[in-house]
């Protein structure tokens, strides 16, 4: 890793310690997306992590933007899932197939922090399922007109630019994946309605809406790359973003042991700190483990993509890893807290919360076993 590489991971490392540890839990107990801080990582480059030079970005390597993303995501997974999807989908989406004018248009002011993207796929009865979805993208002369409602939209309400699925096959012509096409939909064109913020488990502080569309007219211009190939995109995208969640992921995890080793050197029964006691360095010992095969494993697949070596198997293999790992290390840390740890006061409860959803997002666990199962059967 070259020194400016490490210069944006220490960057990223020095700001989460700086701008968002200090207020994790306020912002996660009052429900409050951290619009200055986002503003600060705009103005820093971190919307453009993975936007190429040409367009103002930092284009970092997979393994460096992924390190990025664990140091955010150790200071508050909130923010840190916010940035994964706006760099993982669609600036991934518009780098590989948008028109040289769409990306003049768009990722030249994501790169330099004034557009925030979103990633529109889910809706209500769509979730793991995603080619069932049902928001219809229509014909109407030079215009295409979107009707219909996404749902779970990270970003939702705060996002500057959204790419929509939506089907533009017929009702009468179903065809699954193939009859669905990307679109870019900028906030504030008629018909774009977001909805309430959801009341959520963890990652209270991001923002995550429903997003209806009511006869949203879009020019050509409005679709992004072919027709009905939308699905694919997508799909291709996902790797990326199934490793930014799985480096949220061991950023979440890291956070909780360092929680854990800290107060097992404080905390004091029978007359000792509780981490001079072997069942106690078990456990630490354990999640450390743990965390160190998951960081290598996503790491690794980072390293592969970047060869451009095909990695929805490995991808998959490192979100399904990673997230557990998350969410049994953050499991670990609250029995070290005790009772403590079940209590709102102290972090590690909050980090258990937002571990929770990394096992779900991008992707179930059980999708993910889907994915490596079939990748086994063809190689």
């Amino acid at each position: 890793m070259t020194t400016p590489e490490l210069e944006v991971v220490g960057l990223a490392r020095t700001f989460a310690q700086n701008e968002l540890v200090p207020h994790a839990a306020e912002w996660d107990a009052g429900k409050v997306y951290p619009a200055e801080v986002m503003r600060k990582l705009g103005e820093l480059g971190f919307f453009g992590l993975r936007v190429p030079e040409e367009y103002d970005g930092l284009a970092l390597d997979h393994e460096t933007y992924l390190m990025v993303l664990e140091e955010i995501a150790a200071g508050d997974a909130s923010v840190a899932i916010s940035l994964s999807v706006h760099n993982s989908l669609p600036v991934t989406m518009l780098a590989a197939h948008g028109t040289p004018e769409q990306k003049e248009r768009w990722l030249r002011p994501m790169a330099r922090g004034n557009v925030l993207a979103a990633f529109s796929l889910s809706e209500a009865d769509a979730g793991t399922d995603a080619s069932s979805l049902r928001a219809q993208a229509t014909r109407a002369g030079d215009e295409w007109v979107l009707t219909g409602e996404k749902a779970w939209v990270t970003n939702g309400d705060v996002a500057d630019l959204y790419v929509v699925m939506a089907r533009t096959d017929t009702p009468e012509d179903r065809r699954r994946h193939r009859g669905i096409s990307a679109f870019l939909v900028p906030a504030g064109t008629p018909g774009v309605t977001p909805g309430r913020r959801e009341d959520k488990l963890g990652l209270r502080a991001s923002s995550t809406t429903t997003l209806a569309l009511h006869d949203v007219r879009l020019g050509r211009e409005g679709l992004l790359g072919e027709e009905n190939l939308g699905f694919i995109y997508a799909m291709q995208a996902l790797d990326a973003g199934r490793l930014g969640v799985a480096a949220q992921a061991v950023g979440i995890a890291r956070a909780a042991l360092e929680h854990a080793v800290r107060y097992a050197g404080e905390r004091k029964q029978f007359e000792r700190p509780i981490g001079e006691f072997q069942a106690v360095q078990f456990m630490l010992a354990d999640m450390a483990t743990r965390i160190a095969a998951a960081r290598e494993l996503t790491l690794q697949v980072a390293r592969e993509r970047q060869r451009g070596d095909r990695v929805t198997q490995r991808a998959s293999m490192a979100k399904l890893f990673a997230s557990e790992t998350a969410m049994w290390v953050t499991t670990q840390a609250v029995q070290v807290f005790g009772g403590y740890g079940y209590m709102r006061d102290y972090p590690v409860e909050r980090l258990f919360r937002d571990a929770k959803v990394t096992e779900i997002y991008e992707g179930t666990s059980e999708a993910q076993r889907i994915v490596i199962a079939r990748g086994l059967h063809s190689d």
